[in-house]
């Protein structure tokens, strides 16, 4: 009697993985061997002001962390960094880095990594996750993440770890409104938040005008304090001046005092940072005289080498014994569109005065900086993060794929396989355009020039069948570039979506004999794409065509553009 059990028992298991799975994947399309498999993808950036700048052996470049990484957040515990960045609807939520000397980073993946516990699956691509904090407690050996969640009725949340290098604990939802949590420990152990709010009900007196509050929390239940909240910063700066925006903000203590550092302005051409400082966590607190400690506002727009937008930051004390900021900043391309998004860049910071100021943040800022005292420069080796111009090679080789690919909406894994000849896309029965998880693996924009190419085998069935490479902004600003039927015959495509509105402005008649490579190449605002049929010689489909609605200037959000190895079953658009 024991076998017909244990089988029923085996019967009841698989069923409920399989309903488990397909419960995730509603749009999943049946794996067949017709799915496409991408190989050798090559990454290359080509930004002339690397070139220009060559590093000499005590330098590093800034940003540290190129493409869309903004809003960042650090701390340490003994010689270890940790630091960690905004994914909006990206996939895993909030990026994580280690390094032991802030030049060299490991990226770690995303804090947020269980889907039953984090699902943008339905959220814009600028919602999701935002504007995390990070804070070590020595006082119980735990690290603290804290974020506010767009998605799933989550708010503001946190979770905590012993070891960020072994993952985090599940999200505790905490209770209060507002954006851009930090959580500070004082020397007693006493924990306290701070976060971005909306003035009291009918104290609102200009559009941009926003409240930082301050709560105590509860260490042992992991919640603030009901009636503890105060009103620490009211409009920021100078209120009759009408600020904008006050918001990011980080407590510190220093030699006996409370300092309070906030952005302001706003994340575009007005953003800097401000500091103010008290005697007690719960203020008053006094603005500085100097204020703003870093901004990029000041100069001229047509300025070479702009880096513009500097503000979000944070403090850390360096291996050196000095204090460094990472801040988010943009590069933008020779028309002055943001395409790279927001980036962390890091200054050092002069903290001998009563306050802290960013050394040259006041002045346009340059790509180098002096590297801490006794630290070798090895980005871009021995598995630690590149930056400068870099070329990144994936062959799919390895079951643990790079961190720097990610899903959108959902899980990178829910539509991957790796084979012998490459990474299989299991396509999804969902287009680029729609507000849900998509079966694309996405790489960050991360130079101004690059090209990104790839090796793609595969054989569309029907119209429906599309697979290649998109250029995204977001689900309503796309370039698609890919593989499809139009009754027998096979057709490769540029498909320009702005605004919702799709038109295919490139098309060619192809037979497929073999696997076929494919090209995206940017020199700024000019992307050029191409493909080879028979692997080398290639050839451009149509013109140039800008670059402008990959842009946040013209697609809006918070994000930067991504490239993507994209595959569908709903391809809504057929060539003629």
């Amino acid at each position: 009697m024991k076998k017909p059990h244990l089988y029923f028992l085996i019967t009841i298991l698989f069923l409920f993985s399989f309903n488990e799975i397909t419960s995730q994947n509603p749009t999943a399309k049946k794996q067949t061997q017709k799915s496409p498999v991408f190989s050798n993808v090559v990454y290359q950036g080509d930004d002339q002001i690397y070139k220009r700048n060559p590093l000499k052996a005590d330098e590093f470049y800034s940003p540290v962390l190129q493409g869309c990484y903004p809003d960042p957040a650090i701390t340490r515990k003994g010689e270890d960094y940790y630091m960690v960045c905004s994914s909006f609807a990206m996939f895993p939520g909030v990026p994580i880095f280690h390094s032991k000397d802030l030049v060299n980073w490991t990226d770690l993946g995303g804090v947020l990594n269980n889907v039953s516990e984090f699902n943008p699956h339905d959220t814009g691509i600028s919602q999701g996750v935002y504007a995390p904090g990070i804070t070590y407690n020595p006082h119980n050996d735990t690290f603290y993440m804290i974020v506010t969640a767009f998605t799933g009725n989550m708010g503001n949340i946190i979770v905590k770890t012993k070891d960020p290098m072994k993952g985090w604990g599940s999200p505790i939802k905490l209770d209060f409104n507002g954006i851009d949590p930090c959580i500070f420990f004082d020397d007693n152990g006493k924990g306290y938040i701070v976060h971005n709010d909306a003035p009291n009900k009918g104290k609102e007196l200009y559009t941009g005008h926003r409240v930082i509050k301050v709560w105590e929390y509860d260490i042992q239940k992991d919640q603030v304090i009901p009636g503890t909240d105060k009103i620490i910063v009211d409009g920021g700066v100078d209120l009759s001046k009408k600020p904008i925006w006050i918001e990011a903000p980080h407590l510190y203590k220093k030699d006996g005092h409370y300092y309070l550092m906030c952005a302001e302005g706003g994340t575009g051409d007005n953003h800097s940072e401000v500091i103010f400082i008290s005697d007690s966590p719960k203020g008053p607190f006094k603005p500085s005289s100097n204020n703003p400690i870093l901004t990029q506002r000041y100069f001229p727009k047509d300025r070479t080498d702009k880096v513009d937008w500097a503000g979000h930051a944070d403090l850390v004390k360096g291996p050196d014994d000095k204090y460094y900021g990472v801040f988010l900043g943009i590069r933008p391309n020779e028309k002055d569109r943001v395409n790279t998004g927001r980036e962390t860049f890091m200054l050092p910071v002069d903290w001998s005065g009563t306050f802290p100021v960013f050394e040259n943040g006041l002045i346009p800022m340059e790509p180098k900086l002096k590297m801490p005292k006794g630290v070798e420069n090895k980005t871009g080796n021995e598995g630690f993060f590149p930056n400068g111009n870099f070329t990144f090679t994936e062959n799919f080789t390895s079951d643990k794929l790079d961190y720097r690919w990610i899903g959108l909406r959902g899980p990178r894994e829910n539509f991957i396989s790796v084979t012998k000849k490459g990474l299989q896309i299991n396509p999804f029965q969902v287009n680029i355009k729609e507000l849900k998880p998509t079966s694309t693996l996405f790489y960050r924009q991360q130079h101004n020039a690059f090209s990104f190419s790839t090796t793609l085998d595969y054989k569309p069935e029907s119209e429906k069948d599309l697979a290649g490479i998109v250029c995204l902004q977001n689900e309503r600003f796309n370039y698609v570039f890919g593989i499809t039927k139009n009754g027998k015959d096979t057709y490769i495509l540029l498909e320009r979506t702005e605004n919702g509105k799709s038109e295919i402005i490139a098309s060619s008649k192809i037979e497929i004999k073999k696997p076929l490579r494919l090209q995206v190449k940017a020199t700024g605002d000019n992307y050029q794409f191409s493909y080879a049929l028979n692997g080398v010689d290639f050839e451009n489909l149509g013109s140039e065509v800008s670059g402008d609605i990959l842009s946040t200037n013209v697609a809006g959000g918070f994000t930067g553009a991504l490239v993507g190895l994209y595959a569908t079953a709903a391809n809504d658009t057929q060539p003629k």
